[in-house]
């Protein structure tokens, strides 16, 4: 029965170790006190160490404990060998300081209350720590490279949308203002291009005009503004309103990016230092300011008379010329100048018409599908030839043609021209929301490096810490065998195991 129990393990957890230890008076309850001085007599003895690299390793980077003080003893009894008298003590301080702590720890195993703290300190607490800090620091690398992708994709994304807005105004995006200002000053060419195709329109013209009159019985003139630009191409805005061709044409300033205003130090102020002896007032040589600085007889010498010149000369008559039919005949200025595509007003009428030519060729091609011939020939049989003749592809065809002419006028390219046309402080708006793309593209890079930057320090801070982690299991597995094996002394060498020792 004896053998029995001889071989049953003893089962301790490590949380619980020291609580176990003094329950059963392998130690004291004041245990504590005892390490105070002990530690006081290990802080002084290290001041005196012999040169030997196992002793500065047991030294350097780790709490010194009872077994520590043991090995420190056994190379000292080495390393002091010559001070042995003849009795086999040891004459040496050093190896009496470190026997003497040797000593202390072993007085109601002292020693084995300290070690059962410290693995229960490293198990619980020391080694917890340093895995949560090693896990913060890769999960702060695994964060700040997904940051730094997301960076990335957003300041291209951002490049992406800076360059489609940059394709839709039909740029390249190099410099925005110079380019959008070199557009419009190409308009007029288009919107030449665009009255020059609108010749095409005769026919479409022509089927509408019939088609109201038969229909409606309309005698007033359909689609002015279109059948002008027909005829006439892209003129000036001054001859649709008046009906004559402008000998003179005074087109209106186009505004462009101001310059900045020269610098103060630029201005050459002339040298004003020249007085005049007894004026006190600085006066330029050659320059007759017209100020008099004699006191005048007429005012009794009460003070300085100006001169004002000649009183008697006439008024300057200025004439005011009234706008619009007062202006100076077949002189076009200001709108007046501008075509009639360019002109915001005439542009319009010219696009209302065009979109009405367009929804009333929609609807009669709409019809013509849906009409039967017997119905044809019976609405239609007095009407018009060009009603008559029209077939459903031909219609179709003008559509395309009216479609394809709108559409060169209301893109959004277009649209931004004639915006920048009416507004030339448009430029600087554009300007602005494209180049805050580019800026918050560049704060985004600038954002990625920094992540980069905080990676490269949570990566430094893992290897500070692995070495660590490794160091604090080794020596808490060499303190569990310690433990272990001085407990299996005390009861007869029976096993003992301590459990939850996880670093």
């Amino acid at each position: 029965m004896e053998q029995n129990i001889q071989n049953v393990p003893i089962d301790i957890q490590t949380s619980k170790l020291l609580d176990w230890l003094i329950d059963r008076r392998h130690c004291n309850l004041k245990w504590q006190n005892a390490v105070k001085g002990i530690r006081e007599k290990i802080n002084s003895a290290m001041q005196d160490m012999p040169e030997n690299n196992e002793i500065k390793q047991l030294l350097s980077g780790s709490y010194i404990h009872y077994f520590h003080c043991l090995r420190i003893v056994e190379i000292l009894k080495g390393t002091e060998e010559s001070s042995k008298n003849i009795f086999g003590k040891y004459s040496s301080q050093r190896v009496k300081d470190w026997q003497e702590i040797v000593y202390l720890y072993q007085g109601d195993n002292v020693y084995l209350a300290e070690v059962a703290s410290l693995l229960s300190r490293n198990v619980s607490y020391e080694g917890p720590a340093l895995r949560k800090q090693l896990a913060k620091a890769k999960q702060l690398q695994q964060e700040m490279s997904r940051r730094e992708m997301e960076c990335h994709s957003s300041a291209g994304n951002l490049r992406d949308h800076y360059y489609a807005a940059c394709k839709q105004y039909g740029i390249k995006g190099d410099n925005v203002p110079r380019e959008l200002q070199a557009l419009v000053k190409e308009l007029p060419d288009v919107l030449d291009k665009v009255g020059t195709d609108a010749a095409r329109l005769e026919e479409k013209i022509q089927l509408y005009t019939a088609f109201t009159n038969f229909v409606c019985e309309w005698s007033e003139p359909v689609l002015p503004m279109l059948t002008f630009v027909q005829k006439r191409g892209n003129p000036t805005f001054y001859e649709w309103r008046t009906g004559k061709v402008p000998t003179v044409t005074e087109r209106p300033h186009v505004e462009e990016t101001p310059a900045k205003a020269p610098a103060d130090d630029t201005i050459d102020w002339g040298d004003f230092s020249t007085q005049e002896p007894g004026s006190g007032i600085a006066v330029e040589d050659g320059i007759d300011w017209g100020i008099s600085v004699e006191p005048s007889s007429e005012d009794g010498g009460g003070g300085d008379a100006i001169d004002w010149g000649d009183a008697d000369v006439a008024p300057v008559e200025i004439e005011i010329v009234q706008a619009g039919a007062d202006c100076p005949e077949d002189v076009a200025r200001g709108s007046d100048a501008l075509s009639v595509l360019e002109n915001a007003q005439s542009r319009r009428q010219f696009i209302d018409e065009l979109m009405e030519l367009e929804a009333f060729l929609s609807q009669r091609l709409t019809e013509m599908r849906q009409e039967s011939d017997v119905v044809a020939m019976s609405q239609f049989q007095s009407a018009p030839r060009i009603i008559l003749i029209q077939s459903s592809e031909h219609v179709r065809g003008m559509l395309s043609e009216v479609q394809d002419l709108l559409g060169r006028l209301t893109s959004l390219r277009m649209q931004h021209l004639f915006m920048i046309l009416a507004s030339p402080r448009y430029v600087e708006r554009v300007t602005e929301v494209l180049s805050q793309k580019m800026k918050q593209a560049d704060i985004l890079e600038l954002k990625a490096v920094s992540m980069v930057e905080k990676r490269q320090e949570a990566l430094e801070e893992q290897s500070r810490l692995e070495p660590r982690v490794d160091l604090l299991a080794e020596h808490t597995q060499e303190l569990k065998k310690m433990i272990e094996g001085d407990i299996c002394k005390r009861y007869s060498n029976r096993p003992v195991n301590l459990m939850g020792v996880i670093i």
